[in-house]
């Protein structure tokens, strides 16, 4: 089942990648489960947005089904993921999965825009240098893209649960916030680059998203997100994902349902009809 209005396309302005991964997951796994099960709650949502006025039919993307990630070891799936959005022309859109995915589609990126920045909403910072004696890891991600493109290049919102080491840590970040608001100074250093946005659900309230596998309390609004969508829709977004949606953690399915609204309006603020520009 493809998501939500994706058709075949020749040069396809987006290209939805599917990350079905948990194995670096702790506390709550399950979010391997997430890319089908968002596909399915996509049939609840309509192609239109009355929010931005925009139709989902009115742009070129495709759903290029999911990778296959069984058994990989975590260096083995951010180098397949790595090498899927090397190859995909249009704008890469990665489903995951822990978060731990999201290094692949950075690496790639960063091969192809050498001044690269990236703007992270996750509850957690994920600065850590190591997590249970592992490197790659959801809780490492961010350190792992730091190490790559430097923290000046890096912000994180959202964040409200971190080691002191982390918060100390994050004082070198572009930004470092509790709140979906991209301070000014983080905007003016990231405004003229390309930029990745990497979505964990679990920057959001638990209230709103409790299929998650580390919720966190005090978290995002719609609201927010939506002010931030407006803020980064004026920026060069080459590439997004939306990570650890745990379909088990919640059986009424309205965490799914949120993500493929997520991705909905992520579609529409970053792909316009008629581009067809490359990632």
């Amino acid at each position: 089942m493809p998501f939500l209005g994706a058709r075949e396309h020749a040069r396809p302005a987006a290209v939805l990648i599917g990350a079905p991964y948990d194995a670096t997951s702790t506390f709550r796994p399950g979010s391997a489960h997430a890319p089908a099960s968002i596909r399915w709650a996509s049939e609840s949502v309509e192609t239109y947005s009355p929010f931005q006025q925009r139709d989902l039919a009115d742009l070129t993307f495709s759903d290029s089904g999911d990778l296959d990630l069984a058994g990989c070891s975590a260096e083995a799936m951010v180098e397949r993921v790595r090498a899927r959005v090397a190859a995909t022309t249009g704008l890469p859109v990665l489903i995951g999965g822990d978060h731990a995915v999201t290094f692949g589609a950075v690496a790639a990126l960063a091969e192809r825009h050498p001044d690269l920045g990236v703007v992270v909403l996750d509850a957690h910072l994920d600065l850590l240098g190591e997590f249970e004696g592992a490197r790659w890891s959801h809780a490492t991600i961010l350190r792992r893209i730091t190490d790559r493109l430097g923290p000046e290049r890096c912000a994180v919102l959202g964040a409200r649960s971190g080691s002191r080491e982390e918060w100390a840590a994050a004082a070198s970040l572009a930004a470092a916030s509790r709140t979906g608001e991209l301070p000014p100074t983080a905007l003016a250093a990231l405004k003229d680059r390309p930029i990745y946005l990497s979505v964990d659900i679990d920057a959001f309230d638990p209230s709103i998203a409790p299929g998650t596998g580390n919720p966190e309390p005090l978290g995002l609004s719609i609201g927010e997100f939506a002010s931030l969508l407006g803020v980064l829709a004026e920026c060069r977004i080459v590439g997004f994902d939306l990570v650890e949606v745990s379909p088990p953690c919640d059986p009424s399915g309205r965490t799914s349902i949120l993500a493929a609204w997520l991705l909905r309006e992520m579609l529409l603020a970053f792909v316009r009809p008629g581009d067809t520009r490359t990632g």
